[in-house]
């Protein structure tokens, strides 16, 4: 067996190089080999995916794909997941171990069973409340839901998820993205004035006892920072500048741009409406920036035009940190047989996060 190549070699190639040596790795490695990648990849490292998707899309791939080797140019939970639902059975590889989501960050184990107990002081959560975790969120954090009955969700099917959780409990906590729970919410007839926010820096989330009996929908207080950036002043300078025009945004944004957008969706949703457009149609697109500029690229010769919604470019320099250079580094160790990078769940949280997700599965199969 080869010795395990060092990845400080590789950052010093230019992209050009590892191009051709994923090429070639990948060819060597044939079948064995599954590399998915995430919508808001860079096309550096898009190009070379043998499956994209959004992350539900990704998770069924991940289970039933028969690769010994699953590169998954993506962030940290997608490979937990990836992980999760192949039972260990998998290689599964991330790229670069600093691909993480801040979104993620803001909810985790300690924080949750905090949020938890202090319910217990208003009501029993485990008869009165789902826990449902957005699938970006830690493997732990999916574990806790499968202790007490919950669910994961992703942005596709979050609306099948919630009907699921209130036909079988009266109150939902859903963590950690605020928004993508109000904005599913409002669609389900669910007002306002029944959710509560759940400032995990507070002491009973901020809340009042009177708040929490009477929420339907209890909201931790997460966001991503890369859809915060869409404002709905932007929605109104582009209908006044295109009038006719089509506005799309994904339910990470704020309560206010989506009810201000024509169609609200996750990325798989954008993808297959604007795609269905058209010609002569002009588009907003309120998501990360690679997936709308490839797909203005691929529309173009369509006659469909897809414009970014803000005017401000601000990458995730998380979920952007996967480069050609770090992937040609794991493809090459795999074929010199050395696995670098594994992500590994324990049992003990693999176990009750299995049992989320594959919830998961079935209530949209």
């Amino acid at each position: 067996m080869a010795a395990q190549l060092k990845l400080d070699a590789f950052n010093l190639m230019e992209d050009g190089v590892c191009d051709a040596r994923i090429r070639a790795a990948k060819a060597i490695l044939g079948d064995r080999l599954c590399i998915l990648g995430h919508h808001y990849q860079r096309d550096e490292v898009f190009q070379h995916a043998d499956f994209t998707g959004d992350s539900l899309k990704l998770s069924r791939l991940a289970a039933e794909t028969t690769a010994e080797y699953i590169v998954f140019c993506g962030v940290h939970f997608m490979a937990e997941v990836a992980d999760i639902v192949t039972g260990g059975t998998r290689n599964v590889i991330l790229p670069d171990l600093a691909a993480g989501c801040s979104m993620a960050d803001m909810a985790n184990l300690i924080k949750v069973r905090r949020c938890w107990k202090e319910l217990s002081e208003v009501f029993d959560p485990d008869t009165t409340v789902t826990p449902v975790t957005y699938i970006n969120s830690a493997a732990d954090l999916k574990g806790f839901c499968g202790e007490h009955g919950g669910i994961v969700c992703t942005s596709s099917n979050a609306r099948a998820v919630l009907e699921w959780s209130f036909a079988r409990r009266e109150k939902v906590l859903f963590f950690p993205d605020q928004h993508l729970g109000r904005n599913t919410a409002v669609t389900m007839g669910i007002g306002l004035d029944e959710m509560v926010v759940w400032d995990f820096t507070k002491p009973m989330g901020g809340a009042t006892v009177e708040q929490l009996k009477r929420a339907k929908l209890i909201l931790w207080k997460g966001f991503c920072s890369v859809h915060q950036m869409f404002k709905p002043e932007h929605i109104d300078a582009f209908r006044a500048r295109v009038p006719g025009g089509k506005v799309i945004s994904h339910p990470e944004n704020s309560y206010e741009v989506c009810q201000q957008s024509d169609e609200i969706g996750s990325t798989e949703a954008i993808l297959r409406t604007v795609r269905a457009s058209a010609p002569g149609t002009h588009w907003l697109v309120g998501t990360e920036l690679n997936l709308v500029n490839r797909l203005a690229d691929e529309m173009r010769p369509k006659g469909v035009t897809v414009e970014f919604m803000s005017s401000t470019i601000c990458m995730c320099s998380t979920m952007f940190r996967t480069d050609p250079q770090h992937l040609a580094w794991v493809l090459d160790n795999l074929v010199s047989d050395q696995v670098v990078n594994r992500i590994r769940v324990p049992g003990v949280v693999a176990q009750p996060a299995r049992l989320a997700l594959d919830l998961m599965l079935e209530v949209v199969d």
